[in-house]
């Protein structure tokens, strides 16, 4: 039951899809905003799932210095935080539409300092102006909708990555497919692992970036 109620929560921002990009991104503003009306309301700071994809997502990182990070589809920041903790060398930004969650995600991130910072963005239509060392993106693509609106979006996380940079995508499998499929086609995968034991299943796919300077994509 689960899983369908799922399901159909994504079709409706499929259908929201066939807006053009400005209308479906002001219909995500505002969605999100009503969304976050309550404190954390995906349970993503208690839940056990979360917790065990969040530590398998990080585990699939190579190590490495990665001076520049960012989280696109931040929410309040509890990976936000985590990628803090994990990278205390780093600067790590996170990037949500909703500036209700952004304000809980910078109070959460408060005693991190400068070297983390949020900002209210579609990534549709936002061009951050930073290219970054290890870019992250979960649980966000479906709500991009149709194909050609998923392959902007995915251009756009590939054009955010510096010379030889990682994309990291997490989302259910084996929806992943279809969701990872334009950054199969883009860029290089050097790596995936799926959690078939989850009560959700989930695909982590990793992808290297050109190791020239990436376009710029509008």
């Amino acid at each position: 039951m689960a899983r369908l109620a799922d399901l159909m929560h994504r079709s409706v921002f499929k259908a929201v899809s066939l807006l053009g990009s400005k209308g479906q991104g002001a219909v995500l503003r505002r969605y999100f905003d009503w969304w976050h009306r309550r404190p954390d309301p995906w349970h993503l700071s208690t839940d056990s799932y979360e917790r065990r994809k969040y530590l398998t997502t990080l585990e699939q990182v190579p190590a490495g210095s990665y001076r520049r990070i960012l989280e696109v589809g931040c929410s309040e920041g509890v990976f936000t935080e985590l990628l803090a903790t994990t990278y205390p060398e780093a600067e790590v930004t996170g990037v949500d539409i909703s500036e209700t969650a952004l304000e809980r995600a910078r109070e959460r991130a408060g005693n991190l300092g400068e070297r983390v910072r949020f900002v209210h963005a579609d990534l549709l239509e936002h061009d951050l102006g930073e290219r970054y060392d290890l870019v992250f993106c979960a649980e966000t693509l479906y709500y991009v909708g149709r194909g050609d609106r998923l392959r902007h979006a995915s251009d756009r996380l590939g054009a955010l990555l510096a010379p030889g940079g990682l994309l990291v995508l997490v989302h259910p499998w084996p929806e992943s497919r279809r969701l990872h499929g334009p950054a199969d086609a883009a860029l290089s995968k050097v790596g995936e692992r799926v959690d078939h034991e989850a009560w959700r299943p989930y695909a982590v796919s990793l992808y290297q970036g050109s190791t020239r300077a990436a376009l710029d994509v509008s």
